[in-house]
């Protein structure tokens, strides 16, 4: 129904009736005010509660039909919720409209407040997205980066119900079943493209399909919604683990890091790797991490696969700190580092360790392919294997950055860490 064009309110309260005989509007309205009156004391007396704005128009909706009346009525208010619990309890007591039989029920109380709030994050994230697509900066590709996981080719859809997921659902061993598309969107930024979106209470069949013979893992709100998705879950899918977002939050409200350090549990944990049969509820550990900077083996990346990431020996690291030449370039490394530290900002150079190219980090795979003579690229960010694909066919010989995720990498390209190379980070 259309609601009451009212100001600034806390809430609605919503009801429905039902009455057997032929009313208007008018006649709800009236029974609304006259039935109500004195049940709850003289300040809480509708009409008195308008004269204060504490109470809007109440609008109402009437279908008319074989004589009897049905239909809908909102009563925004400005009171506490107690309050107007109070008032919808008094309404659901009357029992008569004029002379006919009538019932009222309450349909809810909406928060018109949390309403709002969600309207405003939605209209904030499109202003966002239509500014990063207007201006180019660098600190406007910065925040495209962040988007990145947006791009055709990362989001995409799923079964005959086109649910949201990200590509590397079609083959990876295990999957991250979530509730909504932005959950998805948000765990492409995390670094995690072997989510789907359940979208809706009801388990589409695909995703069964999809989950047989694979390990998953499912990631919820922590919230009511999500205890109820979880016990549709536990009828349809095998769930090896459990885990939920900090309690009151949503999944697609959690930062990347928070995302990693949930997660990192899930696909380290022996009840991934050994025991497909648990589902145990886990909780994220209070250890902090940075997964930019470090590269330890629970670390997940973007496919994860079964919790294992690729970490580069140390003693490869240490080769190119062997013979003079190698000696300056790591010199060189390292001040190309402190220009780029936290500006998520991407070198390339060539063999004599001129720049060629400075960008962004989400624009060096494209660089890579219209560039000629880089053999080093330097990084403020983690190295994927795409990354080293792309790198591999254009002839770059080294790569450095915080960390990397790549499950393989070609011999022909050589990847190492600052903190390999000994550069403080």
């Amino acid at each position: 129904m259309r609601l009451p064009n009212t100001g600034i309110v806390k809430y609605h309260v919503k009801l429905k009736f039902d009455v057997d005989g032929l009313v208007e509007k008018a006649d709800i309205i009236g029974a609304i005010f006259g039935q109500t009156e004195g049940l709850l004391g003289p300040e809480m007396n509708l009409n008195e509660l308008q004269k204060v704005s504490k109470v809007g128009r109440i609008e109402v909706n009437v279908d008319t039909r074989s004589n009897i009346a049905k239909g809908d009525a909102v009563i925004p208010m400005s009171t506490d919720i107690s309050t107007a619990a109070l008032i919808a309890a008094a309404i659901e007591s009357i029992d008569k409209v004029g002379p006919f039989q009538a019932k009222f029920v309450l349909v809810g109380i909406d928060d018109i407040r949390a309403i709002k709030k969600k309207i405003i994050v939605d209209r904030a994230k499109r202003i966002v997205q239509e500014w990063a697509t207007k201006t180019i900066s660098e600190g406007e590709e910065m925040l495209k980066d962040v988007y990145d996981a947006s791009k055709p080719g990362k989001l995409t859809a799923f079964g005959k119900a086109q649910l949201a997921c990200g590509t590397g659902v079609f083959d990876s061993d295990w999957i991250i079943l979530v509730e909504g598309r932005a959950d998805v969107i948000n765990l492409l930024r995390a670094g995690f493209d072997n989510a789907i979106a359940i979208e809706g209470a009801k388990v589409d069949e695909s995703i069964i399909n999809l989950t047989e013979g694979k390990r998953v893992v499912a990631f919820l709100d922590g919230d009511r919604a999500g205890d109820l998705i979880l016990k549709e879950l536990h009828g349809l899918v095998k769930i090896d683990k459990v885990l939920r977002a900090p309690n009151g939050r949503e999944v697609e409200d959690c930062t990347p890091l928070e995302i990693a350090e949930i997660l990192r549990e899930a696909v380290s944990h022996p009840a991934i790797a050994h025991h497909p049969k648990s589902t145990a509820s886990q909780q994220p550990q209070d250890t902090k991490y940075d997964y930019r900077k470090h590269g330890d083996e629970s670390e997940p990346g973007p496919h994860a696969y079964g919790g294992r990431t690729t970490k580069i020996a140390d003693n490869e690291g240490k080769e190119i700190l062997q013979g003079e030449h190698n000696q300056e370039m790591v010199l060189k490394v390292q001040n190309v580092f402190s220009e780029i530290n936290e500006t998520l900002e991407a070198v390339l150079l060539d063999d004599s360790m001129r720049i060629l190219v400075k960008v962004p980090v989400s624009d060096i795979v494209k660089q890579l392919g219209d560039s000629e003579g880089g053999k080093f690229l330097v990084l403020d960010g983690i190295v994927t294997q795409r990354l080293i694909d792309v790198a591999d066919r254009a002839g770059i010989e080294y790569i450095v950055g915080h960390r990397t995720t790549a499950s393989k990498k070609p011999s022909t390209v050589k990847v190492h860490t600052f903190e390999e190379l000994g550069i403080p980070n």
